[in-house]
């Protein structure tokens, strides 16, 4: 940062008569009716920069000025005090060793803290005795971290749990902002935010609020965005289906019946033959079938976390075919003859 004149720092005296002549002869020049104001310089600093809290119109004919922290003035609140004519610095107990002072009034801060944030008062005295005094304010903002999104339930269950996402870390000065699939929050009653935004409920939670979701937070100095979060709700099952939708097969053909729910995680499948011979699959094989096998097929889709089941009934009828002679088998029971298989992933019955 650019000195305004020539500094004095703590300890030390530094004399530079050319410089400081130069300095009190534009402010002699000033108009008389110029108000004495102080600039943060810059406006709004992140901890670690140096800030100026620079002095604009800051009167000639000075024997004395001080800079104080607060709005009063108060020796114990004492910076420092600087003597123009002899470009003594004297640092008072509210110095932090961290200040430079220059003889056009501005006060320099180094390496700004947290602790910094606040009013300085700077108060001159003419050699009248007459004084003047003006009041500034430094602000100084944490350089945010990245923030992530944390939920307190990491598989909700569809219209029945809430979900209370929070945006972290949790840090002063800062505004947070929510996205769900990279777009402001929809309205909806089912939505509520905290009076600080920082926390998301999520009321009665459905399988299409999984997002993803992104919190932004946001100081004078810093922005952030988090990286995606995606809900995983558990839904289902929902009433399942079975196909093909045929009903009506000739004997000696192939049966083959899937059956299909929503669901997350996915269903388990079963499957009851006229009430009987559970098969754990979600693909129903039976080769070569008879009119034995005529009757209700249900199929049952379970969901072992929310441990909800959906059952769809279907009614099969096999009408003969002209071939005679070829025995026929029970559903449920397995012929003598017969061997039960696997095909692909699918369990049947082998005739």
């Amino acid at each position: 940062m650019e000195s305004p004149s020539a500094p004095a720092h703590r300890g030390c005296v530094s004399w530079q008569g050319l410089l400081l002549t130069a300095s009190l002869l534009t402010l002699w020049s000033l108009p008389t009716t110029a108000q004495l104001t102080i600039e943060s310089v810059p406006p709004n600093a992140a901890e670690g920069e140096d800030v100026l809290l620079r002095v604009h119109n800051l009167p000639g004919n000075l024997l004395l000025y001080s800079w104080y922290k607060g709005e009063s003035i108060n020796s114990n609140l004492q910076i420092v005090s600087y003597v123009p004519d002899t470009q003594a610095a004297n640092f008072g107990p509210a110095s932090n060793n961290r200040e430079t002072v220059y003889p056009n009034g501005s006060l320099l801060f180094h390496n700004v803290t947290l602790q910094d944030t606040g009013n300085y008062t700077l108060h001159a005295t003419d050699k009248s005795a007459k004084s003047i005094q003006v009041t500034g304010q430094l602000h100084v903002y944490l350089e945010l971290p990245k923030p992530n999104i944390t939920s307190n339930n990491s598989l909700p269950v569809e219209h029945k749990d809430p979900v209370v996402l929070t945006c972290e870390p949790q840090t002063q000065d800062t505004t947070y902002l929510w996205l769900i699939n990279s777009q402001s929050l929809p309205v909806s009653d089912r939505l509520q935010l905290s009076k600080d935004n920082r926390t998301l409920t999520l009321l009665r939670v459905t399988r299409n609020d999984t997002g993803p979701y992104e919190c932004e937070t946001w100081n004078p100095v810093s922005t952030g965005r988090s990286d995606p979060f995606t809900l995983n709700v558990v839904y289902g099952p929902d009433a399942p289906t079975i196909s093909p939708s045929d009903s009506h097969y000739l004997r000696g053909t192939n049966l083959n019946l899937s059956c299909q729910a929503a669901s997350n995680p996915p269903a388990q499948y079963s499957w009851l033959i006229n009430g009987s011979s559970q098969h754990l699959t979600q693909e129903l094989f039976i080769p070569n079938i008879t009119s034995n096998y005529s009757g209700s097929y249900a199929c049952l889709a379970h969901n072992s976390v929310s441990g909800l089941n959906k059952t769809i009934i279907k009614t099969i009828t096999v009408s003969e075919s002209p071939a005679h002679g070829q025995d026929e088998a029970v559903p449920g029971q397995q012929h003598p003859h017969h061997k039960p298989r696997q095909e692909g992933g699918r369990w049947g019955l082998s005739v």
